[in-house]
């Protein structure tokens, strides 16, 4: 066995987090060095066990959260903002490869006369509804006012 594997060990040992095996236990035997490294780490371990643990400063935990909280916000954010970004990509990729697909298959035609077919029909629907327009909207008044009644009447009764 070589110094450096015990050396390894030693901390473990003096923190007596660790029993030393046979070959360990006559290694720290018969090298001095090593022997001598793990009476100062014992020491030392000695030394800490005594000294009393400094006591956390006032609000400690409140500020270390919100420090905690504030670097997940920002993770968080700079996620979001690259999967909006794929996101769009991708929504632009495929409003392209569509626009593409019916540039090239000569469909662009056929769906103007759609767009246009369209059209007309709105412009046919909106002649045809606009003289009842006075008197649906004459009832959504009357509706409104009923509820703002009932939620009044209903919030003095609650009170």
């Amino acid at each position: 066995m070589f110094c450096d594997e015990a050396l390894d060990a030693i901390e473990a040992i003096a923190a007596a987090e660790l029993m030393p095996d046979g070959r360990v236990a006559a290694h720290l035997a018969s090298c001095p060095n090593c022997a001598a490294a793990l009476v100062s780490a014992r020491s030392l371990e000695q030394m800490l066990q005594r000294r009393a643990a400094p006591a956390a400063p006032s609000q400690f935990t409140s500020r270390t959260m919100a420090r905690v909280r504030r670097a997940r916000w920002r993770s968080d954010q700079f996620l979001d903002l690259g999967f909006n970004v794929a996101v769009g990509f991708l929504v632009l990729a495929v409003v392209g490869g569509v626009w593409l697909l019916l540039n090239r298959s000569g469909l662009v035609a056929v769906s103007n006369d759609a767009v246009d077919l369209l059209g007309s029909g709105l412009v046919t629907f909106a002649r045809r509804v606009a003289p009842s327009l006075p008197l649906y909207a004459g009832a959504a008044a009357v509706l409104a006012t009923a509820l703002g009644i009932w939620w009044w009447a209903e919030r003095d009764a609650a009170l």
